[in-house]
């Protein structure tokens, strides 16, 4: 199962800042889910917090009965795509998104296979061969992109700093994660402070305020 938990979960800074004051939530398997507020408002934090990019000051984090606490963000069954695309500039598109699955030491066949596969459900196929370097940020977007879906993720956290381009190229990117989400069934998890947008995707929105839950609709 697909379902992320949070548990009374905090996170307090060295300095005192508690940016995620006791949050406690639960995600149905496939959702889409947005988390909106302000700017500081803990939103973010949350997201690297279930990827493991933070540490946890308490609570727990589940993945379906998983816990998450003490696992190391390579081994979690999580894609994330924040501002720093980190793909490798002098690789081409390709290589870029069979990377993870090298490291994996997955048979070459199956490789292939799921950039393949991955590369013609963004419509990128013609730009496999293509250095990084030389790609529009729309096409690099969606080679990062790629390369989160080809690890076959259970959950797809998406930062709104992943789309900062222009309002065209953001438009592009959520159509995109729909498509990830309606499609391939993956739940994702998306962060944002442009309210209207959050209420134009027409899910389920939570709320928040000073690192609490002030509403889920």
């Amino acid at each position: 199962m697909a379902s992320v938990t949070l548990d009374h979960l905090t996170k307090t800074y060295p300095n005192g800042f508690i940016s995620v004051n006791d949050v406690s939530l639960h995600i149905e398997d496939g959702e889409f889910v947005i988390f909106h507020g302000p700017s500081g408002c803990g939103k973010s934090t949350i997201l690297r917090m279930i990827g493991g990019l933070e540490d946890i000051t308490s609570g727990e984090i589940y993945l379906g009965k998983e816990l998450l606490n003490d696992i190391l963000p390579r081994d979690r069954r999580l894609a994330m795509a924040f501002q720093n695309y980190t793909l490798y500039r002098h690789f081409n598109a390709y290589d870029n998104m069979a990377l993870g699955l090298r490291l994996r030491d997955l048979p070459r066949t199956v490789i292939d296979s799921r950039v393949r596969t991955a590369a013609k459900f963004f419509g990128i196929t013609n730009v496999l061969d293509k250095k990084i370097k030389s790609l529009s940020e729309a096409d690099k977007q969606r080679v990062a992109l790629g390369r989160a879906i080809v690890c076959h993720p259970k959950v797809l956290l998406v930062d709104e700093d992943f789309a900062r381009q222009n309002d065209e190229r953001r438009m592009e990117m959520l159509g995109d994660i729909l498509e990830i989400n309606e499609e391939l069934g993956i739940t994702v998890l998306y962060v944002t402070n442009n309210e209207q947008e959050a209420l134009g995707l027409n899910k389920k929105i939570v709320f928040m305020k000073d690192g609490k839950i002030t509403d889920i609709r």
